[in-house]
């Protein structure tokens, strides 16, 4: 795909996952949360650019970084979120403030980190920035998941006693 494509994939994605991220929703464990970022990680790993060959050990240690970087983010996102049960049994959550400072961390981040790829003339192309949004996105599901199952254990635990 074409960098302004990537770059419009990956804002219709943020604006959507944001937007919803916002609203109280049912989490639905059954759901497979990881079919959105694979598709995004398919994507961005079948594009020959992602790595600039003319300068591939530092083009590769910034895709590192923002590989580490949103591994990072995606769990703090996970762990802003604000998980509850509902009077009917079922799981709700919802985003908080320190949901929108995580993205806005996270944009900061890739912000810098594309300054400093351009400042050393590396070609970073939109496919790397799929690749980020794909881990960010598995991140914080299973970071959600994860807490929402020790929640449900901890109440199980608690009607026992």
């Amino acid at each position: 795909m074409s960098a302004v494509a990537n770059l419009l994939v990956i804002a219709v994605v943020v604006v959507l996952v944001v937007q919803r991220q916002m609203r109280v929703q049912r989490l639905d464990t059954e759901r497979r949360f990881w079919l959105l970022p694979l598709i995004l990680g398919v994507l961005a790993l079948r594009d020959p650019q992602l790595i600039d060959h003319e300068h591939a050990a530092v083009s590769t240690a910034l895709l590192a970084a923002g590989l580490v970087a949103v591994l990072g983010m995606g769990t703090v996102w996970g762990w802003t979120v604000r998980i509850w049960r509902a009077a009917d049994g079922s799981v709700l959550l919802k985003g908080t403030k320190a949901t929108v400072a995580a993205w806005g961390g996270m944009i900061a981040i890739r912000i810098g980190l594309y300054a400093i790829g351009s400042a050393l003339h590396v070609h970073q192309a939109g496919s790397s920035l799929l690749l980020g949004m794909a881990v960010l996105l598995l991140v914080r599901s299973l970071v959600v998941n994860w807490r929402a199952r020790a929640l449900e254990h901890a109440q199980a635990t608690a009607r026992l006693h």
